[in-house]
Protein backbone atom coordinates (compact mmCIF):
# COMPACT_ATOMS: atom_id res chain seq x y z
CA UNK A 1 0.00 0.00 0.00
CA UNK A 2 2.75 2.23 -0.62
CA UNK A 3 0.40 4.53 -2.22
CA UNK A 4 -0.76 5.12 1.28
CA UNK A 5 1.75 6.96 2.12
CA UNK A 6 2.26 10.93 2.02
CA UNK A 7 -0.39 13.23 2.77
CA UNK A 8 -4.39 11.88 2.73
CA UNK A 9 -7.04 14.63 3.27
CA UNK A 10 -10.10 14.13 5.16
CA UNK A 11 -12.55 15.53 3.33
CA UNK A 12 -15.14 18.45 4.40
CA UNK A 13 -18.34 17.84 3.12
CA UNK A 14 -20.00 21.22 1.32
CA UNK A 15 -23.28 22.39 2.51
CA UNK A 16 -25.50 24.71 0.32
CA UNK A 17 -27.51 27.81 2.33
CA UNK A 18 -30.65 25.24 2.81
CA UNK A 19 -28.28 22.56 4.23
CA UNK A 20 -28.38 19.92 1.03
CA UNK A 21 -24.81 18.88 -0.28
CA UNK A 22 -23.12 21.19 -2.16
CA UNK A 23 -22.24 18.94 -5.22
CA UNK A 24 -20.21 21.67 -7.20
CA UNK A 25 -18.31 22.12 -4.19
CA UNK A 26 -17.14 18.81 -3.41
CA UNK A 27 -16.36 18.49 -6.82
CA UNK A 28 -14.33 21.62 -6.58
CA UNK A 29 -12.71 20.66 -3.38
CA UNK A 30 -11.18 17.24 -4.90
CA UNK A 31 -9.96 18.99 -7.96
CA UNK A 32 -8.41 21.63 -5.60
CA UNK A 33 -6.16 19.11 -3.26
CA UNK A 34 -5.36 16.75 -5.91
CA UNK A 35 -4.03 19.73 -8.42
CA UNK A 36 -2.33 21.08 -4.72
CA UNK A 37 -0.57 17.28 -4.81
CA UNK A 38 -1.91 15.07 -2.08
CA UNK A 39 -1.57 11.67 -2.16
CA UNK A 40 -4.82 10.09 -1.54
CA UNK A 41 -8.40 11.04 0.12
CA UNK A 42 -10.79 9.61 2.91
CA UNK A 43 -14.07 9.93 2.37
CA UNK A 44 -16.78 10.47 4.90
CA UNK A 45 -14.56 10.80 7.60
CA UNK A 46 -15.51 12.90 11.36
CA UNK A 47 -13.96 15.93 9.29
CA UNK A 48 -16.73 15.15 6.65
CA UNK A 49 -19.72 15.74 9.52
CA UNK A 50 -20.99 11.78 8.47
CA UNK A 51 -22.60 11.52 11.73
CA UNK A 52 -25.24 13.94 10.15
CA UNK A 53 -25.68 12.44 6.70
CA UNK A 54 -28.36 10.12 5.93
CA UNK A 55 -27.85 7.31 3.82
CA UNK A 56 -29.09 8.59 0.73
CA UNK A 57 -26.79 11.52 1.38
CA UNK A 58 -23.64 9.60 2.20
CA UNK A 59 -24.18 7.66 -1.19
CA UNK A 60 -24.26 10.81 -3.25
CA UNK A 61 -21.15 12.21 -1.54
CA UNK A 62 -19.11 9.02 -2.62
CA UNK A 63 -20.90 8.99 -6.16
CA UNK A 64 -19.31 12.52 -6.53
CA UNK A 65 -16.15 12.50 -5.42
CA UNK A 66 -15.21 8.72 -7.10
CA UNK A 67 -16.31 10.63 -10.31
CA UNK A 68 -14.45 13.83 -9.36
CA UNK A 69 -11.25 12.03 -8.52
CA UNK A 70 -11.38 9.72 -12.01
CA UNK A 71 -9.45 7.16 -10.38
CA UNK A 72 -6.60 9.83 -9.88
CA UNK A 73 -5.87 9.25 -6.44
CA UNK A 74 -6.46 6.68 -3.68
CA UNK A 75 -10.09 6.58 -1.71
CA UNK A 76 -10.20 5.41 1.76
CA UNK A 77 -14.09 5.13 2.79
CA UNK A 78 -14.90 5.70 6.63
CA UNK A 79 -16.34 2.77 7.83
CA UNK A 80 -16.64 2.33 11.58
CA UNK A 81 -18.63 3.54 14.80
CA UNK A 82 -20.20 1.33 18.19
CA UNK A 83 -21.95 -0.99 16.95
CA UNK A 84 -20.00 -3.82 15.75
CA UNK A 85 -22.77 -5.58 14.19
CA UNK A 86 -23.35 -2.23 12.21
CA UNK A 87 -20.27 -1.83 11.12
CA UNK A 88 -20.32 -5.78 9.76
CA UNK A 89 -23.21 -5.36 7.88
CA UNK A 90 -22.27 -1.99 6.21
CA UNK A 91 -19.27 -3.97 5.01
CA UNK A 92 -21.65 -6.28 3.77
CA UNK A 93 -24.22 -4.16 2.15
CA UNK A 94 -21.92 -1.20 1.04
CA UNK A 95 -20.11 -1.26 -2.47
CA UNK A 96 -16.67 -0.94 -1.93
CA UNK A 97 -15.34 -1.81 -5.93
CA UNK A 98 -14.05 1.80 -6.16
CA UNK A 99 -12.15 2.36 -2.29
CA UNK A 100 -9.04 0.92 -1.75
CA UNK A 101 -9.15 0.60 2.09
CA UNK A 102 -11.53 1.48 5.10
CA UNK A 103 -10.68 3.75 7.96
CA UNK A 104 -12.35 2.56 11.01
CA UNK A 105 -13.07 4.68 13.92
CA UNK A 106 -12.01 3.13 17.69
CA UNK A 107 -15.41 2.40 19.42
CA UNK A 108 -16.47 5.60 20.80
CA UNK A 109 -18.83 6.62 23.81
CA UNK A 110 -19.66 3.17 25.16
CA UNK A 111 -16.31 2.63 26.19
CA UNK A 112 -14.67 -1.04 25.77
CA UNK A 113 -12.09 -2.20 27.75
CA UNK A 114 -8.67 -3.01 25.28
CA UNK A 115 -10.46 -6.45 24.91
CA UNK A 116 -13.31 -5.41 23.70
CA UNK A 117 -11.53 -2.89 21.06
CA UNK A 118 -9.40 -5.96 20.24
CA UNK A 119 -12.83 -8.33 19.46
CA UNK A 120 -14.33 -4.97 17.51
CA UNK A 121 -11.53 -4.93 15.27
CA UNK A 122 -11.24 -8.87 15.17
CA UNK A 123 -14.58 -9.42 13.85
CA UNK A 124 -14.37 -6.31 11.15
CA UNK A 125 -10.93 -7.58 9.72
CA UNK A 126 -12.37 -11.04 9.28
CA UNK A 127 -15.51 -9.36 7.57
CA UNK A 128 -13.45 -6.38 5.75
CA UNK A 129 -13.03 -7.09 1.57
CA UNK A 130 -10.61 -3.67 2.33
CA UNK A 131 -7.41 -3.19 4.01
CA UNK A 132 -7.90 -1.79 7.31
CA UNK A 133 -6.67 1.29 8.13
CA UNK A 134 -8.00 1.51 12.58
CA UNK A 135 -8.10 5.00 14.04
CA UNK A 136 -7.22 5.88 17.09
CA UNK A 137 -9.32 9.75 18.15
CA UNK A 138 -9.72 9.13 22.27
CA UNK A 139 -10.11 12.97 22.44
CA UNK A 140 -13.63 11.73 20.51
CA UNK A 141 -14.12 8.62 21.36
CA UNK A 142 -13.52 8.39 25.27
CA UNK A 143 -11.16 5.72 25.34
CA UNK A 144 -7.34 5.19 23.61
CA UNK A 145 -6.22 2.08 21.78
CA UNK A 146 -3.04 1.39 23.49
CA UNK A 147 -0.11 0.38 21.36
CA UNK A 148 -0.26 -3.52 22.92
CA UNK A 149 -3.96 -3.30 21.39
CA UNK A 150 -2.94 -1.93 17.79
CA UNK A 151 0.54 -4.38 17.75
CA UNK A 152 -1.96 -7.18 18.80
CA UNK A 153 -4.17 -6.31 15.96
CA UNK A 154 -1.43 -5.86 13.09
CA UNK A 155 0.15 -9.11 14.30
CA UNK A 156 -2.80 -10.96 14.26
CA UNK A 157 -4.25 -9.94 10.88
CA UNK A 158 -2.31 -9.11 7.56
CA UNK A 159 -5.20 -7.03 6.55
CA UNK A 160 -4.82 -4.37 8.96
CA UNK A 161 -2.47 -1.91 7.20
CA UNK A 162 -1.90 0.64 9.72
CA UNK A 163 -3.23 3.35 12.03
CA UNK A 164 -4.45 6.80 11.86
CA UNK A 165 -2.71 7.73 15.41
CA UNK A 166 -4.85 10.82 16.85
CA UNK A 167 -4.18 10.79 20.42
CA UNK A 168 -1.93 13.93 20.10
CA UNK A 169 0.47 12.02 21.74
CA UNK A 170 3.95 12.06 20.05
CA UNK A 171 5.43 9.62 22.13
CA UNK A 172 2.64 7.40 22.08
CA UNK A 173 3.24 7.09 18.08
CA UNK A 174 6.74 6.85 18.90
CA UNK A 175 6.17 3.46 21.01
CA UNK A 176 4.24 2.21 18.03
CA UNK A 177 6.69 2.56 15.10
CA UNK A 178 9.41 1.71 17.25
CA UNK A 179 7.87 -1.62 18.57
CA UNK A 180 5.95 -2.65 14.81
CA UNK A 181 7.24 -5.72 13.77
CA UNK A 182 5.57 -5.13 10.43
CA UNK A 183 7.48 -3.45 7.43
CA UNK A 184 4.20 -3.12 5.73
CA UNK A 185 1.89 -1.77 8.97
CA UNK A 186 1.81 2.14 8.65
CA UNK A 187 1.85 4.29 11.20
CA UNK A 188 0.22 7.40 9.60
CA UNK A 189 -0.58 10.97 12.02
CA UNK A 190 -3.64 11.92 12.62
CA UNK A 191 -3.03 14.92 14.08
CA UNK A 192 -2.00 17.92 11.83
CA UNK A 193 0.62 19.79 14.56
CA UNK A 194 2.71 16.81 15.02
CA UNK A 195 2.52 14.93 11.65
CA UNK A 196 6.05 15.84 10.86
CA UNK A 197 7.67 14.76 13.58
CA UNK A 198 5.91 11.60 13.63
CA UNK A 199 7.03 11.39 9.94
CA UNK A 200 10.65 12.20 10.54
CA UNK A 201 10.39 9.05 13.41
CA UNK A 202 9.01 7.13 10.95
CA UNK A 203 5.66 7.36 10.33
CA UNK A 204 4.05 7.28 6.91
CA UNK A 205 2.70 10.66 6.89
CA UNK A 206 -0.44 11.99 8.22
CA UNK A 207 -4.39 11.74 6.99
CA UNK A 208 -4.86 15.84 7.47
CA UNK A 209 -7.30 18.24 7.80
CA UNK A 210 -5.31 21.11 7.27
CA UNK A 211 -4.04 19.44 3.97
CA UNK A 212 -6.91 19.99 2.04
CA UNK A 213 -7.08 24.00 3.22
CA UNK A 214 -3.14 24.39 1.98
CA UNK A 215 -2.57 21.59 0.24
CA UNK A 216 0.50 22.56 -1.62
CA UNK A 217 2.07 23.56 1.39
CA UNK A 218 0.99 21.05 3.62
CA UNK A 219 1.59 17.86 1.60
CA UNK A 220 5.30 19.20 0.41
CA UNK A 221 6.22 19.50 3.53
CA UNK A 222 5.33 15.69 4.73
CA UNK A 223 6.91 14.57 1.16
CA UNK A 224 10.44 16.78 2.37
CA UNK A 225 10.05 14.60 5.70
CA UNK A 226 9.88 11.36 3.75
CA UNK A 227 13.08 12.03 1.78
CA UNK A 228 14.52 13.13 5.35
CA UNK A 229 14.80 16.89 4.29
CA UNK A 230 14.35 18.04 7.45
CA UNK A 231 15.34 21.65 7.59
CA UNK A 232 13.58 22.64 4.36
CA UNK A 233 10.42 20.54 5.72
CA UNK A 234 10.51 22.75 9.59
CA UNK A 235 10.55 25.92 7.60
CA UNK A 236 7.31 24.79 6.28
CA UNK A 237 5.90 23.69 9.64
CA UNK A 238 6.94 26.57 11.23
CA UNK A 239 4.81 28.78 8.55
CA UNK A 240 2.12 26.77 9.04
CA UNK A 241 1.56 26.31 12.67
CA UNK A 242 -0.45 29.37 13.56
CA UNK A 243 -2.62 28.48 11.37
CA UNK A 244 -3.32 24.64 12.11
CA UNK A 245 -3.77 25.87 15.58
CA UNK A 246 -6.13 28.19 14.84
CA UNK A 247 -8.24 26.12 12.80
CA UNK A 248 -8.76 23.66 15.78
CA UNK A 249 -9.20 26.59 17.83
CA UNK A 250 -13.69 26.54 18.02
CA UNK A 251 -13.52 22.34 16.41
CA UNK A 252 -13.41 20.36 13.55
CA UNK A 253 -14.47 20.96 10.94
CA UNK A 254 -15.83 24.52 11.61
CA UNK A 255 -12.13 26.27 11.43
CA UNK A 256 -11.30 24.63 7.76
CA UNK A 257 -14.65 24.89 6.06
CA UNK A 258 -13.47 28.46 6.98
CA UNK A 259 -10.08 28.35 5.44
CA UNK A 260 -12.20 26.98 2.37
CA UNK A 261 -14.33 29.70 1.61
CA UNK A 262 -11.63 31.75 1.81
CA UNK A 263 -10.04 29.62 -0.76
CA UNK A 264 -13.41 30.01 -3.10
CA UNK A 265 -13.69 26.39 -2.64
CA UNK A 266 -16.92 26.44 -0.93
CA UNK A 267 -19.29 27.76 1.72
CA UNK A 268 -18.93 28.43 5.42
CA UNK A 269 -21.73 26.21 6.49
CA UNK A 270 -22.28 23.70 8.91
CA UNK A 271 -24.49 21.21 10.08
CA UNK A 272 -26.22 21.41 13.56
CA UNK A 273 -24.75 20.52 16.65
CA UNK A 274 -21.61 22.28 15.04
CA UNK A 275 -21.61 25.78 13.89
CA UNK A 276 -19.08 28.57 12.02
CA UNK A 277 -15.99 30.01 14.12
CA UNK A 278 -17.03 33.12 15.73
CA UNK A 279 -16.33 36.23 14.67
CA UNK A 280 -12.54 36.83 16.37
CA UNK A 281 -11.95 33.63 15.44
CA UNK A 282 -12.75 33.70 11.80
CA UNK A 283 -10.90 37.73 11.24
CA UNK A 284 -7.85 35.99 13.16
CA UNK A 285 -7.67 32.92 10.36
CA UNK A 286 -8.46 35.31 7.43
CA UNK A 287 -5.71 37.58 8.60
CA UNK A 288 -3.65 34.54 8.53
CA UNK A 289 -4.53 32.89 5.81
CA UNK A 290 -3.85 36.26 3.51
CA UNK A 291 -0.58 36.57 5.02
CA UNK A 292 0.49 32.97 4.57
CA UNK A 293 -0.58 33.34 1.17
CA UNK A 294 0.93 36.35 0.53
Amino acid sequence: MQSLRGTGVALITPFNQDLSIDVAALENLVEYVIEGGVEYLVVLGTTGESVTLTTDEKNLVKRTIIKANKKRLPLVLGVGGNNTHSVLSELTDENLEEFDAILSVSPYYNKPTQEGIYQHFKAIAEKSPLPIILYNVPGRTGSNMEPRTVLRLATDFKNIIGIKEAAGNLVQGMNLISQNKRDDFYVISGDDAIALPLTLAGGAGVISVIGQGIPNEFSEMIRLGLERKVDEAFVLQYKMMPIIDMIFEQGNPAGIKKILELANVSKDILRLPLIKVDTDLGSRIEQEYVKFKK
